[in-house]
């Protein structure tokens, strides 16, 4: 686990309704910067709050364990930004289902002609 002090920078919506948070911390230790760049990409949960955390807090915090179950598969995330990329333009599709085997096709046919 890690524990840094840090303050809320920006906060930005998404198209997809999710949010980013931009956090900035101090200067960090060698360690602490490892454990973030490690982090960097990953699935994993967060608190945050205005005061420090008490013994007690970051005790059932650090005990909890994820359950990394609700994170979108990578199939998942794919659908859903060929979902975004419908909706800006869907090349002539009428529905998403046609658009998103036409495009998997489509990625498919690439992969499949890289092979020897």
């Amino acid at each position: 686990m890690i524990l840094l002090p840090a303050q809320v920078e920006s906060i930005t919506t998404r198209k997809d309704k999710t949010v980013k948070i931009t956090i900035g911390t101090q200067e960090l230790t060698p360690a602490d910067a490892a454990k973030i760049f490690y982090l960097n990409q990953q699935f994993c949960y967060m608190a945050m709050k205005p005061e420090p955390f008490i013994k007690e807090e970051v005790e059932t915090i650090d005990s909890l364990k994820a359950d990394l179950s609700t994170a979108k598969t990578p199939s998942q995330r794919l659908r859903g930004i060929l979902y975004l990329n419908f909706q800006q333009d869907n090349k002539g599709f009428t529905d998403f289902t046609t658009y998103y085997a036409s495009e998997l096709e489509k990625i498919c046919e690439h992969y499949k002609n890289k092979l020897d």
